[in-house]
């Protein structure tokens, strides 16, 4: 979600005492068992695996231990638009002496799908981690690149304290003898590719025009959504997909609701074979409340970015039967449109972290493109208000891939899901990436540096940086060698 703020300077200024309970520094994970070129041969899944475990991303701390009233107010799962990021920095900087080892595995789900030159997939590989699973375990997928090997449950930030990562509410009935038991991480701004796609259906059902002037007139205002509004349905897009408007976003689901599109758009999910996508519970009077009822897993999630992609002919077939094609989804003017305004998203630094080039820290991540529209004639980034500070130019003329992409992060979820694709002239790859965990911005690594005066602060481990970065490079030996 987009933020306006400077702050967990105070917060962060602990973390160096936290490392020691830690185990170990952020830097002591820069490689991982998997980055070995004598693994090259081995399957994106098990690859996968090996790196999230070798990263020991249970090394973390947590800037809000549960047993803080702080940590209790953060656990409590009310709607999204309770707290802004202003006052989790707050709370986070309140309670900083108290930072602790995070209390047990984090809940992680990431898939990487494998694509050819055409956008079709060749293979693929979903990895959950979790209490139940602290090494991972691999997703068996059938030849469709589907699964009914995971009970899924919505995600319940009490429940993975209390109850050891185990959720309670089913995601997809009819799952309850499934070998895998998981818990998935809510979503966060990642929603937004669900809402947009809603949205281009729409479009293509000419139901509504990109150029519509939509005046958005909440019944209530909420801190989430904001005030009422008035800019065309292409702009609100833009906003969404490029800068993560919460308010933006906010006026795309009140404006589904009001066509009566909200559940065309969830059978729609179904219909694609995407079974755990569910843009559910948000509020047809504002678009608000974002809750644990909306689920997105990583697979499905990157399965929804290969129809973006697009590509000729049968993608899959789903559980029922029926052969997926990109047109099945959306038009292909609606694809490129989506496509592009993902390869222009401002907030690169989860996978990829190219809008901090050069501090150092975060680690270097998905060796990205980064978006023309967002650099100062001083080559800093600034989205929305929110300044960076490095100069992203250098990391510009080094890169190899675009990544057209959605990053997502709240206290208790961070997430980033997009395509990548090799620049002209560079070593070539294709995939799709997809990560979801509950690791947002109240956990933090040891020995973090403190955040310059003035920039946006790093609100993810840069465990996740080296992730994207890991995969990258396999992705190049992975293409070479075919």
């Amino acid at each position: 979600m987009h933020v306006r703020k400077v702050g967990l300077v105070a917060a962060v200024a602990v973390l160096a005492v936290a490392a020691a309970s830690a185990g170990a520094s952020a830097q002591a994970t820069t490689t991982t068992p998997a980055a070995s070129g004598s693994r090259d041969a081995v399957a994106v899944a098990e690859f996968l695996r090996q790196t999230l475990d070798g990263l020991a991303f249970q090394e973390v701390v947590d800037l809000a231990p549960p047993a803080t009233a702080q940590g209790k107010a953060l656990n409590a799962d009310v709607d999204t638009d309770a707290t802004t990021p202003e006052q989790r920095a707050q709370q986070y900087a309140a309670v900083a002496a108290a930072a602790q080892p995070i209390v047990q595995q984090p809940q992680i789900d990431a898939s990487v799908l494998e694509l050819d030159d055409a956008g079709r997939i060749v293979s693929s590989g979903t990895v959950l981690m979790s209490p139940q699973y602290p090494h991972g375990v691999v997703v068996p997928v059938d030849a469709n690149h589907h699964t009914t090997a995971v009970r899924y449950r919505q995600w319940d930030t009490a429940g993975w304290y209390a109850n050891q990562g185990q959720g309670t509410i089913d995601v997809v009935p009819g799952r309850e003898s499934a070998p895998l038991d998981f818990m998935s991480p809510y979503p966060a701004s990642v929603l937004k590719l669900m809402v947009n796609f809603g949205i281009l259906r729409l479009v293509d059902q000419g139901v509504v025009g990109l150029d519509d002037t939509y005046s958005y007139q909440p019944e209530t205002v909420s801190p989430l959504c904001g005030p009422a509004s008035s800019n065309t349905i292409r702009a609100y897009v833009d906003a969404s997909l490029t800068a993560s408007s919460n308010a933006a976003t906010c006026a795309l689901i009140k404006l589904l609701w009001d066509h009566n599109a909200m559940d065309g758009l969830n059978q729609a999910f179904q219909d694609l074979g995407l079974e755990t996508l569910q843009l559910v519970g948000t509020r047809p009077s504002n678009g608000g409340n974002w809750s644990n009822a909306i689920t997105m897993s990583s697979l499905d999630t990157a399965k929804l970015l290969v129809l973006v992609n697009g590509a000729r002919g049968r993608l899959w077939t789903t559980p029922a039967g029926v052969p997926v094609t990109a047109s099945s989804a959306l038009s292909a003017p609606s694809r490129q449109l989506f496509a592009a305004k993902l390869g222009q998203q401002g907030w690169n630094w989860m996978l990829s972290t190219t809008n901090y080039c050069g501090r150092g820290y975060p680690a270097p991540g998905i060796p990205q493109t980064t978006a023309s529209r967002w650099i100062a004639p001083d080559g800093t980034v600034t989205v929305d208000g929110n300044r960076f500070g490095q100069d992203v130019r250098p990391c510009n003329k080094a890169a190899q891939v675009s990544f057209a992409h959605k990053p997502g992060w709240t206290s208790n979820a961070g997430a980033d899901a997009g395509i990548v694709k090799s620049l002209p002239g560079k070593p070539h790859r294709s995939y799709v990436i997809t990560v979801f965990s509950n690791l947002g911005d109240r956990y933090q690594d040891p020995q973090r540096p403190a955040t310059p005066t003035g920039v946006v602060p790093v609100e993810y481990t840069q465990k996740f940086a080296q992730l994207g970065a890991a995969i990258d490079q396999y992705e190049v030996r992975r293409c070479a060698a075919r």
